[in-house]
This record gives structure tokens, C-alpha cells and sequence, in this order.
């Protein structure tokens, strides 16, 4: 059970919004244009939770605040709801649909109302009676905002996101335990059971108690001292988390970073565990506000990953960002929205494949003229190559289109370089917006099988020339006549050593000597350069 389309009127700065939702959804734009106003109406949605005059539209207070979801796949959801009366009331409402329209209004906010297709029109109130009842049907809605303390990592926090999903996973496994199926079994025995000797000293205690309390009230018969069996969320309360990441301390002392990532790993364990060990659990809806928050960008381009493994798993995600890592890399099911502010109301719309690189240039604060983000992509096979091609681009070609070069850590290899490890590289850029820019540069392969079978199957590489092979086995071998090495002595040479003769290589050789001596590279750059944004 996933959203197929989300429909919002009249919240803070959207008069309207509608989108069509995918599996994992990313929604980009600049500040105060409306991203995070989007988000907390799905909370809204959720939990009906603010001033209802302060959410309006532009404080319209005739304005009526509506937010509609089309949850698709619900034929999944009816099975996995526990309560059966809650099963048979949706069930009575969709008929054979496999879709629902659920919807909460500024009219009556405390209660959802869902659309009836058997009557054509909006039940007058929640079927389901009470309105949080109608979340055991729905996905299970998590919502990490900016606004989430930190702390609530280290320390439990009743009612909670993450507290809430620590008891949902430690409860789990307490449930499934022996010993503490024994405790409970004992605890009621000591406290409940009327034979039991504690159960006799209460009852004697509360008797003396009402005949004290008699004196002063006489309609008084009856004074009992229950003992509630413990709630787990109590024992809770008695839980710390700590980290060692070589200095051994509570999560509340760490960094920003460290505890930004850590709510959100405990976010994807927590989905994790639940599809590993209920098996009618409910999907999640992940709404996550400023993905990158406190990330380095490698720690971003990890929880992206993270976050469509769980997408791929039936969980769905909404994130949005200011990042351009969370935004270039294509994946399937996954949508791009550009959130932007015009006459002070908020758009939302995908962005197709011919806006996403200028979208990516204005995230960082630009525009495709500017060289924040290169234009394309020249794949390499060793760091020392890397570092040549660099050096003579800096020297001699700096008014050209900026290239990445992406070396495949050919030079790690001793005995022989593997073509393996350019498909490595490859794969990730061929999802992205620079997949029919991206051209490659290769050794003289003396085992050709790995090349034949990887052009076979990228066959558009060599049909569009964006496929070259050097007339030399090694870079080494490639250099101008100066620099230039037997392929013995190659053999021999550390990746240490590869790169200073690079180094010495890049910093001397002339535009001339480098166009005439080393036509094929010369070519790939000439490539890179037609084909990059421009």
C-alpha cells in the first residue's frame, strides 16, 4: 500500500498542489519557497496537529484547508490491518477498487473522511470512528523534520518518532522471549493471584487504610492497591544510547552529523526489523525534511542508498534538499520535483530529463554557465592518469567546459589492470543526467573478452564515439618520447611512482606534443568537450 497522488489546498503557501507520487520522491528548491510547508501537511494530514487559523492560505480564514491522498495498492493494506471491524468497513467502502481517496479539511479537522465509490461521494464522517483508528489501515507515517531534538537519540522520550520505534523493535523482541514471557507470568502471580502471599499483605494494608478512611468519609466500603504489570515503555525510560567512535559517550555529546545520521539509521533498522519479523507488517512512509542535514556529501550519496533499499523494499520516501547529491544520480522509481515560490504561492511540478542539469546548477546557487558542476564526465583507469589528463587541462585547455575525470583505480593492480574495474565506475554514472555524455579512455587491452562483452551490452558507447582505446598497454607507455617507459619497467613501478612520473609528465609536456604524440587521448578530451553542458 503506497500514495499515488497527494492533492493540497490552502496550506500555508499552497493554494494548490498535486502530484503523482513514485516510490522515492525528491523535492528540491530554495528556501522559504514552500518545500517544508509541503511536508507538514502531510503531518498535518496524519495527525491533525497546529492552529488551523495559522496553516490557512495567506491567513485566509475562508480559505478551506484540504489535503487529499490517493493511496494506491490498498487491496495489501486491508490485509495487513489487525482490527477486523476496521477491515470490513473499508472493504464495505472500496468494493473491488484498489484505490482510496482519504481526505481531512479545515471543516471538520479531527476527523477523515473517505470517499465512498459505491455512493460517489465523501462519507459524512470517519468510518472508522475515532480518527487515529483509521492509521491501523493506513502505511505507518514517520516524519523527521528539522525540528526533531537531537537528544531524543540519546535519551527516551515518550511519544516520540524515535522512541516510538526503539519501543516498536525492543517490544518485538521481548514479546518473543522466553524469560520475559516467565516474568510476566510471575509478576501476575505475585501481585494478582489472591493466594499469593504479597497479594494477602496489600489487601490486609488497604483494609486498614479504609477503616481509617471510614472516619472521615463513612460512605467509603472499599480501598484496593493494584500493582500494574509494568509497561514496557516505562523501562524505557531507563534506556541511554551511547557511541563509540573512539571516544566513548552518550549520542547527545556527539556532532550534528553524527546524530542527524544516527535518527536516521535507527529510522531504517527499525523498517528493517519490522518486515523481517511481522509478517503482516505495514509499509512506512518516510517524510524526511533537509535529507542532507549535517551530512558530509559522501554520508548523503550512503543514506540516498540506504533510503532506496528501503523504496525497493515497498516503503516509500519523501526527502527533500538543497543537495545536488541527493538530486543528480538517476534511479528508477524515483521523481524530481522543483518546489518554487511565484507571486508568493507555491509550485510544485517533476522536472523532466532536459531541466534536471540546470536545476542541478541552481541548487548550488548558479546557473549551467557557471563551473560549480562539471559538464561531463572522462573515465580513466588509474589515478595517475587522472592526474596527467588534470595537469595538461589546467595548463593548456582552461577556457574549455569543465570535465571530471573518474579514475578507476586501474594502478591498484600490480600485475596487470583490470577492465573490470572501468564497468565499476561506469555503472552509477549510467543512470545519471550525463549518461549519453559520459566518454571513456582504456589501455590497449590485451584481454579483450571483458571489453567485447561491456561494449556489447553499452553498444551506444561506440555507436557515438564515446568509447576510445589508447595504442599503448599503460599510460607510461603512452607519453611523449620523454617520459616514456618499457613495459618492463612498467611492470615494476609502484603506484607511487606512476603518479610522479605523471606529475612530471603533466607539468612539462606541451599543448603541441600532447595533440600530436597522444592523438587518442587528445581525441577522448574532444569528445568530452562537444558533449558537455554547456
Amino acid at each position: 500500500m503506497k500514495i499515488s497522488k497527494i492533492t493540497i489546498d490552502n496550506f500555508r503557501s499552497i493554494k494548490h498542489a498535486e502530484i503523482t507520487a513514485d516510490k522515492f520522491n525528491v523535492f528540491v528548491g530554495q528556501n522559504n519557497h514552500g518545500k517544508t510547508n509541503f511536508f507538514e501537511a502531510m503531518d498535518w494530514f496524519y495527525g491533525a496537529k497546529g492552529d488551523i487559523d495559522k496553516i490557512r492560505f495567506m491567513r485566509n480564514g475562508d480559505a478551506e484547508v484540504c489535503v487529499e491522498i490517493e493511496f494506491s495498492e490498498i487491496k495489501d493494506g486491508i490485509h495487513k490491518t489487525k482490527n477486523e471491524k476496521n477491515k470490513t468497513t473499508i472493504q464495505n467502502l472500496v468494493g473491488d477498487n484498489d484505490t482510496v481517496r482519504i481526505k481531512r479539511s479545515s471543516s471538520d479537522q479531527k476527523s477523515r473522511k473517505v470517499f465512498d465509490t459505491k455512493n460517489n461521494s465523501w462519507t459524512e464522517k470517519n468510518p472508522f470512528g475515532a480518527d487515529g483508528t483509521m492509521n491501523d489501515f493506513l502505511p505507518k507515517f514517520e516524519y523527521v523534520s528539522t525540528q526533531i531534538n537531537p537528544m531524543e537519540v540519546a535519551k527516551y522520550g515518550k511519544n516520540t518518532p524515535i522512541a516510538n520505534m526503539l519501543s516498536g523493535v525492543l517490544s518485538a523482541i521481548l514479546e518473543q522471549n522466553k524469560d520475559y514471557a516467565a516474568f510476566r507470568e510471575k509478576f501476575e502471580e505475585l501481585f494478582t493471584a489472591q493466594e499469593s502471599e504479597v497479594r494477602v499483605k496489600l489487601d490486609e494494608l488497604s483494609g486498614k487504610v479504609r477503616v481509617c478512611l471510614e472516619k472521615q468519609f463513612p460512605d467509603c466500603s472499599k480501598v484496593v492497591f493494584e500493582v500494574a504489570e509494568p509497561v514496557f515503555e516505562d523501562l524505557l525510560k531507563n534506556f541511554d544510547t551511547s557511541i563509540d567512535d573512539g571516544v566513548y559517550t552518550d549520542a547527545d555529546e556527539k556532532g550534528d552529523g553524527m546524530q542527524r545520521a544516527l535518527m536516521l539509521a535507527i529510522i531504517q533498522t527499525y523498517a528493517d526489523f519490522r518486515r523481517e519479523h511481522e509478517e503482516t507488517s505495514k509499509f512506512f512512509l518516510f517524510f524526511i525534511d533537509e535529507g542532507e542535514l549535517h551530512l558530509h556529501p559522501s554520508a548523503q550519496r550512503k543514506l540516498k542508498n540506504a533510503l532506496l533499499e528501503l523504496a525497493k523494499g515497498g516503503d516509500q520516501v519523501f526527502i527533500n534538499t538543497h543537495s545536488s547529491v541527493l538530486v543528480v544520480d538517476e534511479h528508477d522509481e524515483q521523481t524530481i520535483f522543483k518546489v518554487e515560490k511565484i507571486n508568493k504561492e507555491t509550485n510544485i511540478a517533476p522536472i523532466t530529463e532536459i531541466e534536471k542539469p540546470f536545476v542541478v546548477y541552481e541548487l548550488l546557487g548558479g546557473s549551467p554557465a557557471d563551473l560549480l558542476l562539471p559538464k561531463n564526465f572522462l573515465i580513466v583507469e588509474g589515478k595517475s592518469d587522472l592526474e596527467f589528463v588534470n595537469k595538461v587541462i589546467e595548463r593548456h585547455y582552461p577556457e574549455k567546459p569543465r570535465v571530471q575525470i573518474v579514475p578507476a583505480d586501474g594502478d591498484i593492480v600490480k600485475t596487470q589492470r583490470s577492465f573490470s574495474t572501468i564497468v565499476q565506475v561506469f555503472k552509477p554514472l549510467e543512470t545519471s543526467i550525463y549518461k549519453d555524455k559520459i566518454v571513456i579512455f582504456v589501455d590497449k587491452q590485451n584481454d579483450t573478452s571483458q571489453r567485447d562483452t561491456f561494449l556489447t551490452n553499452h553498444s551506444s558507447l561506440q555507436t557515438n564515439g564515446q568509447f576510445f582505446e589508447s595504442t599503448a598497454a599503460s599510460m607510461e607507455e603512452y607519453y611523449p618520447t620523454t617520459w616514456r617507459e618499457a613495459a618492463a619497467d612498467v611492470k615494476k613501478m609502484s603506484s607511487d611512482n606512476k603518479l610522479n612520473q605523471a606529475k612530471s609528465a603533466g607539468d612539462s609536456i606541451s599543448k603541441n606534443d600532447f595533440e600530436s604524440q597522444m592523438p587518442k587521448l587528445f581525441e577522448a578530451l574532444s569528445k568530452c568537450w562537444d558533449l558537455a553542458y554547456h
